[in-house]
């Protein structure tokens, strides 16, 4: 076979081509344990991504520092082999379309073995109807839960994946987000694994407007909770939630919205988090490895299956929602980290300053990730783990578009702590501390004032908060703090000197 994506449609002993969403639950009903809510929950074998065993097919898209290849040959072999196996399975097959635009719509098939059926379940009300579920597809995953080697691969030229011997959901839905954010920088925008909201408020002339929101975060740094809020904001005033996972920007900063559903976590999800609970306990949702007991009860403080439970939740069942899923355009870009000791809960940022923070992708390890690393720094460029291609192309792109566009901004936020060290944990920064922070920059209604140490601006006064409790430089003795900032700094020159490319105002901001 010269190419990976073999003939369409696939071979099999029996193809159910998209089924309703009622006979896949049957079909699935074996695996399930229902809650009080009515919905189905589901425990895979596999409970996080594989990301040590996904490779991009080296045939065309260059490798990026952090990404593994694959040769075409050993890709082809695999895939023949896949291809045969299928020949005597029993499969599913599902269409959606990625995206609503008119200029962003993409295709999606995915190909699955049928005793997997609580995957494409949960796939089907992530993405929408396609209107020609038979036509050619943009993008193919083809997924063998059951083979008995781990191995992602994907084709980015020839548009397709193949995902063997995990059954974790999440694999599904980023194959299909991965290559789409690949399509997308091809096109001269950037793919960004970012939620995105609109904050409709009234500015300090007196004016209604609406501002455009993207927010970077990686897990545990709370982008889902802060996407999903609503800002304490009363009409005239209100919050539009546009998308929680992945948008496609254009270079004149317009996001194309991806998805229907939103993937969300679960842990310690309870009703303060008003908006995600109402939608996570409906019963159109979908959990994944979340503790549910033989009465149907759900336990999402148990974390004996795993910590990093899931839920699938229709976007319609979220508060705030509506049929517009893209973003006209990203005014207000939110870097969100977390980190203890010397990271204000804000800072503005200039161009240059946005795309070095992009590459840093920046946070801490928590002890629901990786117990031993628990406090150490951690860093994806861009908080995304599925780039395809060097990722200096992806800072300096970004750094293009803020340069062409001088009506966006760039900000951290901090939402973890500020003065941890010397056996004190620090003044936590709340989650009130963190949406006020993101409706005064809607509104423009914070003072800054330049950091002598990093150049940013931290904010002087920020109305109806009060920073003084927040300001790192009160927790620790000078020659501390001075040794803490230089540590930091040092951390992120090697992390920024890794990306050769990387243009050289980027790294020299730092």
């Amino acid at each position: 076979m010269g190419r990976l994506r073999g003939r369409e449609p696939l071979e099999a002993r029996g193809v159910l081509v998209n089924p309703p969403h009622s006979l896949l639950r049957e079909l699935a009903r074996s695996e399930e344990r229902t809650t009080v809510y009515g919905s189905p929950g589901y425990v895979s074998r596999v409970r996080n991504r594989s990301a040590k065993f996904t490779y991009i097919v080296e045939d065309g898209a260059p490798l990026g520092v952090d990404q593994a290849g694959i040769s075409p040959e050993k890709a082809r072999a695999i895939a023949s082999e896949v291809y045969e196996y299928l020949k005597d399975a029993e499969v599913i097959r599902i269409d959606r379309q990625m995206g609503l635009h008119s200029d962003f719509r993409l295709h999606c098939r995915l190909y699955i073995t049928k005793k997997y059926a609580r995957i494409p379940l949960k796939w089907q009300i992530m993405l929408f109807d396609t209107p020609d579920p038979d036509g050619e597809p943009d993008l193919i995953s083809i997924y063998v839960p059951e083979w008995r080697e781990k191995i992602i691969f994907c084709h980015p030229e020839e548009r397709i994946t193949f995902i063997l011997g995990t059954d974790y959901f999440g694999e599904a839905k980023k194959s299909f987000l991965r290559m789409a954010m690949y399509l997308c920088k091809k096109d001269g925008g950037l793919g960004l694994h970012a939620g995105s909201k609109v904050l409709r408020v009234r500015n300090g002339s007196g004016e209604i407007k609406d501002v455009g929101f993207i927010l970077f975060g990686l897990s545990g740094t709370g982008k889902t909770t802060l996407t999903m809020h609503n800002h304490g904001l009363k009409k005239p005033e209100e919050v539009f939630i546009r998308q929680d996972d992945v948008v496609m920007m254009r270079p004149d900063g317009y996001c194309y919205g991806t998805e229907n559903g939103f993937y969300i976590k679960t842990e310690g999800l309870d009703e303060s988090q008003a908006v995600l609970y109402r939608a996570a306990t409906s019963p159109s949702a979908i959990f994944e490895n979340v503790m549910i007991t033989d009465e149907g009860e759900v336990l999402f403080d148990n974390r004996d299956l795993t910590s990093n439970g899931r839920g699938v939740i229709v976007r319609g069942m979220v508060e705030n929602t509506g049929r517009e899923v893209d973003l006209e355009k990203a005014h207000k870009i939110i870097f969100i980290t977390r980190r203890n000791d010397i990271v204000p809960p804000v800072a503005r940022l200039t161009p240059e300053q946005g795309a070095a923070f992009f590459m840093l992708g920046e946070s801490i390890e928590t002890s629901a990730g990786d117990p031993a690393r628990a406090g150490q720094s951690k860093r994806e460029v861009g908080t995304n783990p599925f780039i395809i291609g060097p990722e200096a192309e992806e800072g300096n792109r970004l750094l293009e578009i803020l340069k062409n566009n001088p009506d966006m901004e760039c900000y951290l936020l901090n939402t973890g702590s500020v003065g941890a060290g010397n056996g004190s944990e620090g003044k936590k920064i709340t989650i009130d501390i963190s949406t006020g922070i993101l409706r005064e920059i809607a509104r423009e209604t914070i003072s800054w004032e330049t950091d002598p140490d990093w150049g940013y601006f931290v904010p002087r006064e920020i109305p109806g908060l009060d920073l003084t409790p927040y300001r790192p430089e009160r927790y620790y003795p000078k020659e501390e703090y001075r040794r803490r900032v230089e540590q930091l700094r040092q951390e992120r020159k090697q992390w920024l000197g890794k990306y050769k490319g990387l243009r050289k105002e980027i790294t020299e901001t730092i």
